[in-house]
């Protein structure tokens, strides 16, 4: 028995060790690394045929730093995504082929041309690449041998541009390509992520009643992948909301649509779950809740595979509803004729919070059951809210100057990045100049503009992966190039490279740092040297070493530490849970003609939520003595997740059980919520009359309210709608509260205790 058993737990972590193995291999990160290496050495040996050594070793240039924007994006705005790497890249590659000569004329071009670039980082995300490909315009040309005369350098000039072009096609074509791909890779991604978060909730089940820091740990832990998968989110949205015209599209639109409907009501599951944990009557209930939540995970992540290995339609199989096996570990459902507890002063029983949380675990359930059917073809998608305005759910590729002008003040981040790379840089090239080796000078600067992020996160981070990853890709280089190879092996190895560098930039930074190493020592020994053997690799670590002290050394001038950026961050998280309150509790308004608004406002209050998650993570990194408090923005992190699922809850009941409350009474226990809760994110003063207010349960002849027996539905749902937003209003005024403390934190410096304090200040009012 114990040899069987091992021998399951041994297969068991096998299958698992598969998963993950294919889950990495049929990633659309995997993928678009594929197209970049076909890309790169298809057009290389093409010039190469065609130019020779040195046009196919500047064409490569072009290629290379062309495709680095180059990444799964829509089909209509991908060129209009790359182009400006080439166009702002060849005049820099051009510019320091006319200085080479002269040192200070060189060191000039790229001063400005290193400010210039890392200004990009104004448009965000699109301008990252943006930034990179100028840098390597300069470095690369750098590393390339003088020439001399306006001729050659015009000569050098047109391959750059040539190669540039020809990957642009490709690029645009193997997008076009791989489209459809594409949607299913990047809407698997969002499935597996789902699914950890799932996991996480189940976690969550498991009683603690001593415990209390480890349930803020896994609430952290909830807030760090709700934030990763938002950012997951858009960039799926981008690919798959695009243009949803075909059957199959629409299918993936519709599966997006439902998983976003999925989150919803997981963010709800946190709705009385401290007071279930400690309720006796209700923990023989919650291993049940648990098993289920683990069960969706597993076929969410069943489906995600489903669609990387390409298996979409038919052999996604008709999944169970796990409804009826929920309902039968449950205490019985009080009657509806019998009187309800006063929701309002006191607490439901057990039994009742019980099936409102198998009520809303079923509705995840639901939804991933609604997406295997619509997989199947099942049942058709409702896409009324994008099939017309998709739009308006992806992002832009509008290239303004808003961003821009809108960094160029002292205290801006970006601003602050370019003026703290451009002295790193400067002082890089002014000891390259001096050094006691044959220094390689562009390799100094290329370790500083790889290694220095806007924060200083980033930076510690990408310095250390830096620095290893240099080391070992010396040693790869000088075994491949102890093998004497050919023009032709060197391209290959090249472009291998470079697909792995993009394979792992979001995973592993290191598997970059070592790839892109190859690549660019490969390629700089093509423009320097040719195909002749010679390489120093002590040299090369020394330059490297210089170049990851100088960057982590200058992440401390002008730095633009995480507390100055965090107040608009609160602001705008603030902003948007108002905003998305207020639709969300106007959604039984009959004038409302389409839900598109509250969609909108509900994205614009995770990314935010986001955004301030991730800023708070990488203020971690900082020194003590410049971290905000932890505890104020820790609490308006958790009351905004609470607020969310509280209007969670709301919205399900106002969308999925309209029929089950008394219109008569919830229109006016909505507008007066909504007032509510917009005096307190509003920061205005709540009325005096309004202070103490809340939804009322109405009363008839001086008689407690009683839900009205109507054979043809369940128990009418108006007093829990009246409690939510009871709960919400509370809520609301909680977030306030920690947005003032967050804006104006105390002078007695970080309490990380804080939380659990506010938290069990929460629960007992709860």
């Amino acid at each position: 028995m114990m040899l069987e058993g091992l021998l399951m737990r041994g297969l068991g972590n096998a299958q698992g060790r598969l998963q993950t193995f294919l889950r990495a291999a049929l990633s659309p990160h995997v993928t678009n690394g594929l197209t970049v290496s076909l890309g790169l050495i298809l057009i290389m040996l093409a010039i190469f045929e065609t130019a020779g050594l040195a046009g196919a070793s500047t064409a490569a240039v072009g290629i290379m730093i062309t495709s680095l924007p180059d990444v799964p994006a829509p089909r209509r705005r991908k060129i209009m995504q790359m182009l400006p790497a080439p166009i702002l890249g060849a005049p820099l590659f051009l510019l320091v082929q006319l200085v080479r000569e002269d040192a200070w004329l060189l060191g000039i071009v790229i001063v400005a041309g290193t400010f210039l670039a890392t200004m990009m980082m104004a448009w965000g995300k699109r301008g990252g690449p943006i930034c990179f490909s100028m840098l390597f315009s300069m470095l690369f040309s750098m590393a390339a041998q003088p020439v001399g005369s306006l001729e050659e350098i015009a000569v050098h000039g047109g391959w750059f541009l040539a190669g540039a072009a020809l990957y642009l096609l490709w690029a645009a074509f193997t997008t076009s390509l791989l489209n459809r791909r594409y949607r299913a890779q990047l809407l698997a991604e969002c499935f597996y992520s789902f699914a950890q978060i799932l996991r996480t909730q189940a976690r969550r089940f498991e009683p603690q009643p001593q415990n209390l820091e480890g349930s803020q740990a896994l609430l952290a832990t909830m807030l760090k992948q709700q934030a990763a998968l938002a950012d997951q989110l858009q960039n799926t949205r981008d690919v798959v909301l695009e243009s949803p015209t075909k059957p199959r599209r629409q299918r993936m639109a519709a599966m997006l649509l439902s998983l976003l409907e999925a989150r919803d009501h997981q963010m709800a599951c946190d709705l009385d779950l401290d007071m279930l944990l400690t309720h006796q009557d209700s923990t023989g209930a919650l291993p049940a809740l648990q098993d289920a939540l683990e069960t969706t995970a597993t076929r969410l992540e069943a489906m995600a595979m489903a669609l990387l290995l390409g298996k979409l339609i038919r052999p996604i199989a008709e999944l169970e509803n796990l409804r009826p096996g929920l309902a039968g570990t449950l205490p019985p459902r009080r009657e509806a004729t019998e009187r309800p507890p006063d929701l309002q002063t006191g607490v439901p029983d057990a039994a009742a919070l019980l099936h409102n949380m198998a009520d809303r675990i079923g509705h995840i359930n639901d939804e991933v059951v609604k997406m295997a059917a619509i997989a199947r073809g099942d049942v058709a998608p409702e896409l009324a809210a994008v099939r017309t305005q998709w739009q308006l759910f992806v992002s832009t590729t509008v290239w303004s100057w808003k961003p821009l002008l809108g960094q160029l003040t002292w205290r801006a981040p970006t601003l602050r990045y370019a003026l703290r790379a451009t002295l790193a840089v400067t002082v890089g090239y002014v000891v390259s100049l001096h050094l006691p080796w044959v220094a390689h000078g562009y390799w100094i600067l290329l370790t500083i503009t790889a290694v220095m992020r806007g924060n200083l996160a980033q930076t510690v981070e990408r310095r250390n992966s830096r620095i290893i990853g240099t080391l070992i890709g010396c040693v790869v280089v000088m075994a491949i190039l102890a093998a004497h190879p050919g023009a032709r092996s060197i391209f290959l190895a090249v472009s291998l490279a470079m697909g792995l560098a993009h394979a792992f930039a979001l995973r592993r930074y290191l598997f970059t740092s070592i790839a892109a190493t190859v690549a660019g020592l490969l390629q700089a020994h093509l423009l320097l040297v040719g195909v002749q053997p010679s390489f120093a690799m002590a040299e090369r670590l020394g330059d490297t070493l210089l170049g990851a002290l100088l960057a982590w050394l200058f992440s401390y001038v002008l730095p633009a530490w995480e507390r100055n950026q965090i107040p608009a961050l609160v602001k705008r998280s603030v902003a948007a849970q108002l905003e998305h309150a207020r639709l969300a509790l106007a959604l039984l308004d009959s004038s409302q003609t389409s839900d598109l608004p509250w969609r909108l406002a509900r994205r614009e209050a995770y990314n935010s939520l986001s955004d301030l998650t991730l800023a708070t993570q990488r203020s971690l990194a900082e020194p003590k003595q410049v971290r905000p408090p932890l505890e104020p923005l820790e609490a308006l992190q958790a009351r905004s997740y609470q607020l969310l699922a509280q209007l969670t809850a709301v919205k399900s009941m106002l969308l999925l059980r309209r029929a089950q409350l008394d219109l008569d009474i919830a229109r006016p226990a909505l507008e007066q919520a909504s007032k509510r809760i917009e005096a307190e994110l509003s920061g205005k003063s709540v009325p005096a009359q309004d202070l103490d207010a809340q939804p009322d349960l109405p009363t008839t002849a001086g008689q407690p309210f009683q839900p009205k027996p109507d054979p043809l539905l369940a128990n009418d749902l108006t007093p829990w709608l009246l409690r939510r937003l009871t709960l919400t209003c509370a809520m609301a005024a909680e977030l306030r509260q920690a947005m003032l403390r967050a804006q104006n934190p105390p002078a007695g410096g970080n309490d990380n205790a804080g939380l659990t304090t506010a938290t069990r200040t929460h629960q007992t009012k709860a």
